[in-house]
């Protein structure tokens, strides 16, 4: 089995940490090393960690200083990076950045190593993230499309990590990357089979305040990102009225990518990316995203090269 390398930024995990640390400690294929960056917590997040770094060996603890507050977007990637400099990332065949809110079933690493050998284009995978509901208790599926991994678990071939230049420092990170991968040939991707879906213990989007700011911090990183204003206006209705909160989270993203537009809001400075991401987001309207990414895969196929130097400065 590959080498894999997980990295795991957080801040005031104690609610949730336990549940991730004991779920990927169980994993019929371990890490063969854990960076866990306590990124200034002031709850009971480093005595924890301390206890599973005491316990296992191939966990190693990363400590920054407390900045005052919780940063979502850049700070994570800011945290994420101060683990990977602690260490070689060509030691590696794999790498994931692991969120510590997750439950992962006991195969998730083994299973998605599986399927990236199977096919060496794919670069970026994940399985689906699910809730439980608190009135039924049952499993409810949050939604994600399959032309990306998720955020909470990105896991990369290194080849594929370092070609892209990495995660960019903003809001809108986990977005942009399956972009870059595309543009260089790669398959970005995540899979809803039983074997890789895992619990999701803090709603999606939710930020550390509420769902409405979650969502309009999604409409500023679409902004930023570089998506149209006709195209965001299209997604932020598709979201008022088929997904919760209904009417006010499409709204709160919509005025989230507006506000930034008005205020002048830098964007990321690439037109060669703009013009690719708009052109896929135009036949996702027009064919359906899966049609839409399913084309472009196979158009893509030429540009991949895992042996060409990075189309992108690492983002380190």
């Amino acid at each position: 089995m590959k080498k894999y390398l997980l990295i795991s930024p957080c801040r005031n995990e104690e609610s949730f940490m336990k549940e991730t640390l004991d779920s990927v400690c169980a994993q019929s294929v371990l890490p063969d090393k854990w960076i866990i960056v306590d990124d200034g917590s002031t709850d009971s997040t480093p005595s924890i960690l301390a206890e599973y770094a005491n316990k296992y060996d191939f966990i190693d603890i990363v400590t920054r200083k407390n900045r005052g507050h919780r940063k979502v977007g850049g700070g994570v990637i800011d945290a994420f990076y101060s683990g990977l400099s602690s260490i070689n990332i060509d030691d590696f065949e794999y790498i994931c950045k692991l969120d510590l809110d997750l439950n992962l079933p006991q195969k998730y690493f083994e299973y998605i190593i599986k399927k990236m050998e199977e096919n060496p284009r794919i670069g970026n995978a994940s399985g689906k993230p699910y809730y439980i509901d608190k009135n039924s208790g049952e499993l409810v599926s949050e939604g994600c499309g399959d032309e990306n991994a998720i955020g909470a678990t990105k896991f990369y071939r290194v080849d594929c990590f370092k070609q892209i230049g990495g995660f960019v420092r903003e809001v809108m990170w986990d977005g942009i990357d399956g972009h870059r991968c595309r543009m260089l040939g790669w398959i970005a991707v995540s899979w809803d089979e039983p074997d890789i879906r895992f619990i999701h213990l803090r709603p999606m989007g939710s930020s550390q305040k509420s769902i409405l700011t979650g969502r309009r911090r999604h409409g500023f990183g679409q902004y930023f990102m570089g998506s149209s204003f006709i195209y965001m206006t299209i997604a932020a209705g598709y979201r008022m009225i088929f997904h919760h909160p209904f009417m006010l989270g499409g709204l709160a993203m919509w005025w989230g990518y507006v506000k930034s537009a008005l205020t002048g809001v830098k964007r990321l400075n690439d037109k060669k990316f703009r013009n690719f991401l708009r052109a896929y987001q135009w036949n996702c309207l027009f064919k359906g995203k899966k049609r839409a990414t399913q084309e472009l895969n196979i158009k893509q196929e030429g540009c991949w090269d895992a042996g060409n130097p990075p189309g992108w400065a690492m983002d380190l």
